[in-house]
């Protein structure tokens, strides 16, 4: 009876839409990832700024509990909703975001053989599945009733606009190379030379767009302290207001992912050990993985301690009358060395 229930939890946990949502990519390493990402921000921006509050505190375990008290408060926190918010959409933003956030990952292969790509056109639908996030950031901001929160949401439908052509125009960059929109596929290809030395004009662009979509520095422009609190989310408080912390550091985590696996070879070089079937063709392609994407994140928070934030009118000339250029070099230079591979 036990073993048989044993087996049950085991089959329904390596189900591929179980697998891919809760474990890996999934919610599991995601939230994992986001503590880490989290302390790391924080350290590198204490000792390069000589903060002393990140650099002092609970030296002997490296400031860990900090994450611990945080998280406390956001748990136990009081949430407060102001008379004049819109209150069912206002409760609803932060919590669908988070969620919505996650659902890329549905389309995004760790294994090129027990969990390949779910569909034919992963990459495509990765792509699409990340523009949803950033509309329940202006839901969150019109909800509000604050002219703060308007401003942030109104800042970051401009940056929406600016930055996911940059994005899509940089995938497809690199998906003319490959000839596929599969993700399994495209990692495949990369065996012998990764996606970032055949097209590294669409990996850069990728990567300044991702740091845009997800308020990098420095584009932390729809949360500018200075200037609008917490933009979308300044009348949040509590446990909501954690959740929309989140949103964006799950956004970056995801996107780099993508990068990975478009980019960085996915989970190359691959390799097996006799015998173990579970960890050569689960645990470590996913981990290489998961260890590229995280790498690539680490990069991002790093920007926060060595850039200032640019204006708006600067972060939107920079996308329109620089990136969006760069990104269709990329994708001129995606077609021709296709173009030549046929032809030689």
């Amino acid at each position: 009876m036990l073993d048989s229930f044993i087996l049950f939890i085991k089959n329904i946990i390596l189900w591929p839409p179980v697998f891919y949502l809760l474990i890996a990519p999934g919610l599991v390493t995601i939230l994992i990832s986001l503590l880490l990402l989290i302390w790391a921000e924080r350290k590198i921006a204490g000792r390069i700024q000589m903060r002393y509050g990140p650099l002092e505190i609970s030296p002997k375990i490296g400031g860990a509990i900090q994450l611990v008290a945080d998280l406390t408060r956001y748990m136990l926190q009081e949430i407060i909703i102001p008379r004049t918010v819109d209150t069912l959409p206002y409760l609803i933003a932060p919590i669908a975001g988070f969620i919505i956030s996650l659902l890329p990952v549905a389309a995004i292969p760790i294994s090129p053989i027990y969990f390949p790509s779910p569909m034919t056109n992963s990459i495509i639908v990765a792509l699409a599945l990340t523009t949803l996030p950033p509309i329940l950031n202006i839901l969150a901001a019109w909800a509000s009733n604050n002219k703060f929160s308007l401003i942030g949401g109104a800042r970051e439908s401009f940056l929406i606009a600016a930055y996911e052509l940059i994005v899509i125009l940089s995938a497809i960059g690199a998906m003319v190379i490959y000839g596929t929109s599969d993700f399994t596929e495209a990692v495949s290809l990369q065996k012998n030379l990764w996606g970032i030395i055949l097209n590294p004009i669409s990996a850069i662009a990728f990567y300044v767009a991702v740091l845009m979509a997800t308020g990098r520095f420095p584009f932390e422009i729809a949360e500018a302290e200075a200037e609008i609190v917490m933009g979308a989310y300044t009348e949040y408080s509590g446990l909501l207001y954690g959740l929309s912390m989140g949103i964006s550091y799950t956004r970056m985590f995801v996107y780099n992912v993508i990068f990975s696996l478009l980019f960085l070879g996915g989970w190359q070089p691959f390799f097996t050990i006799g015998g173990h079937i579970f960890i050569s063709y689960v645990l470590i392609p996913a981990t290489v993985v998961i260890l590229k994407a995280l790498i690539v994140s680490l990069t991002m928070v790093f920007t926060r301690a060595i850039y200032g934030r640019l204006r708006i009118d600067q972060a939107l000339g920079g996308a329109w009358k620089f990136w969006f250029l760069v990104a269709i070099v990329g994708l001129i230079w995606g077609s021709a060395l296709t173009y030549l591979q046929q032809v030689i």
